[in-house]
């Protein structure tokens, strides 16, 4: 080889390289998997849209306030909701400046930054587990029922929850002191219907609009007949050609918020519709972090996924929709677990209505909202809202059939939520006892003071 070969050699091995990486770099730059671009792996409650880094890095360039807006974005209904026990106000406040140098909790990448597996909890945020002691050093002073507590157990479910301690406070659980396990009725919420006269408005299939080479099929025009749809005066064009529009045969969910806001409001906030909130292609159980079922796994999420087309069965997709999905531990021990067969009663009619407990009942119960039409319920889509952490399910869900402490102790076990609930809870949560010694405590302290 001539030595001015040998000299360019080097250089060509080199360029070739440099090639090959601006290639690949490029292909993973426009093509649809950008994951080596990630810096970590992404919490659960972010990682269907990870891929969107817009959604949270609105600008290149931007710091902490730019992904401050990015986080009340998605959350800040959430927190005013939950009136927020800490809020940002109490931290911009002067008198409380001293505490900034511990934990800067204006921000909330203060405690929850992405990418960092490594503190990320069970219940799927990131948060330092000590973070509480930055400003609560001497609560077992304060507090002699917290003295000799490892401080590392604020967050232990039926304890303390930073935004919203509604279901913690000592007013509210000495409402609850003495409360049996279970109610003398137990029964969950149910639904305000909308005023009489659906008969007046219901349609027959003779009225069906449906173009002639759409109504062929007899199950589907069945299913219609009988739906809920059907009764309410709610024709084929309404959903498949509203306004006039060319037909559809699969209408999206901009059709359905046509007359079901709060719930698809409430979809595209949960993790069943989170993507669809972010112009990506529709969830399928496949990327999920929950054990699927093989067979469900690539199935696009949608309205129709669980309510299925033209019937509309609200029975089937507060179970059967959950449980045709759903393979993990949790799910599998619904059957023949003492939920499920207070639900099966109610379905045969042995048992009053709200006695059953459904998938459903627990991770979307009914809420509450006024709309022209006047007070209407509707059932919350989005599984976020009484999820993570698990307390939040206290309130709306487990108190309208057991009562506080026995609520308590049974989401403190990881065991028992794992079985779903077959059995009792085999750990005890003293915040009740708690409020009630600090109560006695704060009694004999004003009776010496006089």
């Amino acid at each position: 080889m001539a030595r001015s070969d040998r000299r360019r050699w080097p250089w060509l091995v080199w360029a070739a390289l440099s090639l090959a990486l601006a290639g690949y770099l490029a292909a993973r730059l426009l093509g649809p998997d950008k994951t080596v671009f990630l810096p970590g792996a992404t919490t659960s409650g972010h990682h269907q849209i990870e891929l969107a880094c817009g959604v949270c890095h609105q600008d290149a360039f931007g710091g902490g306030p730019v992904l401050q807006d990015a986080c009340i974005n998605c959350h800040g209904a959430e927190l005013a909701a939950a009136d927020d026990s800490h809020p940002q106000a109490k931290f911009t406040d002067p008198r409380n400046a001293d505490r900034l140098r511990d934990i800067d909790a204006r921000q909330c990448i203060a405690c929850h930054v992405e990418h960092r597996p490594d503190i990320t909890g069970a219940m799927g945020v990131t948060l330092p587990v000590d973070f509480c002691i930055s400003c609560h050093a001497g609560v077992g002073e304060e507090r002699p029922t917290h003295a000799g507590l490892d401080h590392m157990t604020c967050q232990t479910a039926g304890c303390h929850n930073f935004h919203d301690n509604r279901a913690l406070y000592e007013d509210f659980l000495l409402r609850h002191v003495g409360e049996a396990p279970v109610r003398a009725t137990p029964r969950r919420p149910q639904p305000v219907l909308p005023v009489a006269g659906d008969d007046l408005n219901a349609l027959r299939l003779a009225q069906l609009d449906a173009p002639a080479d759409r109504a062929q099929d007899a199950a589907i025009t069945a299913d219609w007949a009988h739906s809920a749809h059907a009764r309410g005066g709610v024709n084929c064009t309404a959903c498949h050609a509203p306004a006039g529009e060319p037909w559809q045969d699969r209408p999206g969910t901009a059709v359905c918020a046509e007359c079901h806001q709060p719930q698809v409001q409430g979809f595209l906030a949960g993790k069943h519709g989170m993507r669809l909130a972010q112009d990506l292609p529709a969830m399928t159980p496949a990327q999920a972090r929950l054990p699927m079922h093989a067979a469900a796994a690539h199935s696009e999420l949608s309205c129709a996924s669980c309510h299925r087309p033209h019937a509309y069965d609200t029975a089937r997709a507060a179970v059967q929709a959950c449980l045709s999905c759903h393979d993990d531990s949790h799910t599998r021990a619904y059957e023949g677990s003492p939920h499920h067969r207070l639900w099966l009663a109610e379905q045969a009619g042995e048992a009053p209505p709200g006695s059953g407990v459904s998938c459903a009942s627990c991770h979307m119960p009914l809420r509450t909202h006024t709309d022209a039409q006047g007070k209407r319920t509707h059932t919350e889509h989005n599984q976020n809202a009484t999820l993570r952490p698990n307390e939040k399910m206290l309130r709306p869900v487990c108190l309208n059939c057991h009562g506080l402490p026995f609520a308590l102790d049974a989401l403190a076990d990881p065991a028992l939520i794992e079985r779903n609930f077959r059995g009792q809870p085999a750990q005890h949560v003293r915040s009740v006892e708690m409020a009630q010694e600090n109560l006695e405590r704060d009694r004999r302290r004003r009776a010496a003071e006089q």
